[in-house]
């Protein structure tokens, strides 16, 4: 069985068809890419499975549930966790604060208890506080546990909304775009580290990101998006050759995927859309 199935999905709104007919699968453990140019609908999809839209037609299944209806909340009850494009974090508290609020559905008092206080309610606390700094450990950021978030650079913003996300203990952990703003070594360290937490929390990922070198070198399986549909999908580098991809995003016309990679310094496109391919 999948962990995640997307089956025939497709989402308009109003005359634009963000989304048409896209099928996707993810097994147990299993690193999925999606890539794509700007405006292809990798973005809407993520939303589309974790329940911020509703698709116009077709169904997401998580581990053969039907969830296409559930709120967004029900679906991170399952195990479904999420980060952004745009950094969701409380800015004004400290990286330590944040981990400790994401576990917030593991706390084993109400909301009176908290307010009210007491040992059983500071011990949970600890507990909960204990499991944050563990996971900083892990994601090389114990260092900046104390610090504000809002006085963080943005690269490692991203990796700190990574770690919240673990500590809502998801066993299915969607990124968006986690390699934005990291330079190319911090963008190869971050892959090292997805590869460690898959090894360590045995959790699946799917992740988007314009960095094709960090999707190709951690995935097990890619699908490039473009215009709302699947334009190929498959292993990591038949992906990255595919002629429709390399004209996607370098608008090549290439005969033979590989020289036209090799060449693409002379392609007609922004020396961003290089840099993020090669």
């Amino acid at each position: 069985m999948s962990v995640l199935e997307v089956d025939n999905v497709s989402i308009h709104f109003g005359g634009v068809k963000a989304l048409q007919h896209i099928d996707l699968k993810v097994g147990e453990w299993e690193i999925v890419g999606i890539i794509g140019p700007n405006g292809a609908g990798k973005t809407t999809l993520f939303n589309c499975i974790t329940g911020f839209y509703s698709p116009t037609s077709g169904s997401v299944r998580y581990r053969g549930m039907d969830i296409t209806g559930k709120p967004v909340h029900e679906r991170t009850k399952l195990g479904i966790g999420r980060t952004f494009q745009n950094v969701g974090l409380v800015k004004n508290t400290t990286v330590l604060e944040n981990l400790v609020t994401a576990q917030h559905l593991e706390t084993d008092y109400d909301a009176f208890a908290g307010i009210l206080g007491g040992p059983a309610t500071f011990a949970e606390e600890r507990r909960l506080a204990d499991r944050a700094h563990q996971i900083l450990e892990l994601m090389n950021l114990d260092g900046v546990a104390q610090a504000r978030v809002a006085d963080l650079p943005y690269g490692m913003l991203k990796k700190v909304e990574i770690a919240a996300v673990l500590a809502t203990d998801p066993d299915l952990l969607l990124l968006d775009e986690p390699g934005s703003g990291m330079g190319p070594e911090e963008a190869h360290q971050l892959g090292d580290t997805l590869l460690e937490l898959r090894k360590q929390f045995g959790v699946t990922i799917v992740m988007i990101d314009h960095h094709v070198p960090l999707v190709t070198r951690v995935s097990d399986y890619v699908y490039c998006l473009n215009f709302g549909e699947v334009l190929t999908e498959g292993k990591p580098d038949e992906v990255r050759r595919h002629p429709e991809v390399v004209r996607a995003y370098l608008g090549e016309d290439p005969e033979e995927p590989e020289a036209s990679t090799v060449a693409a310094a002379d392609a007609p496109a922004t020396e961003q859309a290089r840099e993020e391919y090669v």
